[in-house]
């Protein structure tokens, strides 16, 4: 307790020196639970995303179908099996058929995916509805994306071309009617939706799906030949492998926030011990074991840190709350990467985060200042008297 009571004193002694290192080191400390935060907001943020407007409660797929393989698409589609019908007939599910097509806006050239799916479903957010309407034309539907890329707004009219299950090409003339904005790229990304029973007969695939959307919550998934059931574990891995090597990436960041605000503490270490060699002296000269005196040292910079997680406490709070809360705004142009990024990232803290990066600080900065305290137990007892630090 008596190291406890003077080192508290010596820090409150050493006036602007304390503080700066206190200040130093609690922006290291809001810093990395910043980061860590908008990480962690990116996350959920864009899993709950993807749930809503792609994969629903989980996906089956066709057992030749690929998503990233284009040329799997022929083959990769097939009758919807009566379990899936029902579902589908349920609202439980709803199927998906896709196909390679070639889009010509403004005399342009662009290959496309065209997606077929139900106007009238509810499973995901996808407003299909918009699709309803007249029937002497094929309406189709955009994402924000795909519209500035193809410079098509809503009532356009653009000619498309696909080739059936026969292998024989058509072509036709589509209306836009009607662009979403989605936070989800890889359904937007040349990709154009049309009405499900539309593709079905413009391929003459009558009957066929190449993935079926299942509705959230659902309770069993049922083996089903020919289909393969894709959960979140393997719809979502791509992201994830994302997030860890962004968490990764990150680390280097946080190590270098750290070293720095650390740094700053073991050069005040080895100053106090400098400078304080008598009064090193004095306190074995009083009774105190060399091992006291490194003790209370160390005890004296690592208080640096529990005052830096008040101080952090005090500032911080307000600054991540208000983070938050109103978000942190993206920079233009990442709507074009291939993953799921919003407008703007709502940082996510929790409980476990906080602590564990507070304890990280806290015993960084104890074995950084117990690093320099070693020298004094060195120390002679008569060149300790002398305050002469070998």
């Amino acid at each position: 307790m008596l190291a406890y009571k003077l080192a508290y004193k010596n820090l409150l002694g050493a006036g602007l020196r304390t503080w700066l290192n206190v200040f130093v080191l609690s922006l290291s400390l809001v810093l990395l639970v910043m980061a860590w935060g908008i990480l962690e907001g990116w996350n959920i943020q864009a899993k709950k995303d993807m749930k809503e407007w792609e994969v629903g409660g989980g996906e089956y797929w066709h057992e030749l179908y690929d998503p990233l393989d284009p040329m799997s698409f022929k083959d990769g589609q097939g009758m919807i099996p009566p379990e899936i019908e029902k579902l589908y007939n349920s609202g439980e599910a709803v199927p998906v058929l896709v196909s390679q097509a070639t889009v010509y806006p403004e005399g342009r050239m662009r290959n496309i995916l065209l997606k077929g799916i139900d106007p009238s479903q509810q499973i995901v957010k996808m407003p299909a509805s918009l699709m309803n309407g007249d029937t002497t034309v094929i309406n189709a539907i955009i994402g924000i994306r795909m519209a500035k890329a193809t410079k098509l707004s809503e009532n356009d009219r653009v000619t498309i071309r696909w080739r059936d299950a026969n292998g024989t090409f058509d072509a036709s003339e589509i209306r836009i009617a009607g662009i979403f904005h989605s936070n989800v790229a890889t359904i937007d990304n040349n990709q154009i939706w049309l009405p499900l029973d539309r593709l079905q007969k413009m391929t003459s695939m009558k009957g066929h799906a190449s993935y079926i959307i299942l509705k959230r919550g659902l309770m069993s998934a049922p083996t089903i030949p020919g289909w393969i059931h894709k959960g979140y574990d393997v719809l979502f891995a791509d992201f994830n492998t994302i997030i860890k090597t962004k968490h990764i990436a990150s680390s280097t960041v946080y190590l270098i926030l750290l070293s720095l605000a650390l740094l700053a503490v073991f050069d005040t270490q080895v100053l106090s011990i400098f400078r304080r060699e008598k009064e090193i002296g004095t306190y074995i000269a009083l009774g105190m074991t060399r091992w006291q005196v490194v003790w209370l040292f160390t005890v004296e910079g690592a208080m640096h840190s529990v005052l830096a997680v008040i101080a952090g406490a005090i500032w911080g709070t307000p600054l991540l709350y208000l983070l938050s809360k109103y978000g942190l705004a993206m920079p233009k142009g990442t709507e074009g990467y291939g993953f799921t990024l919003a407008e703007k990232i709502y940082p996510v803290y929790g409980a476990e985060t906080i602590i564990i990066m507070s304890v990280i600080v806290m015993a960084a900065t104890a074995i950084v200042s117990y690093i320099p305290s070693r020298k004094i137990a060195k120390m002679k007892p008569t060149e300790a008297l002398r305050g002469k630090v070998q």
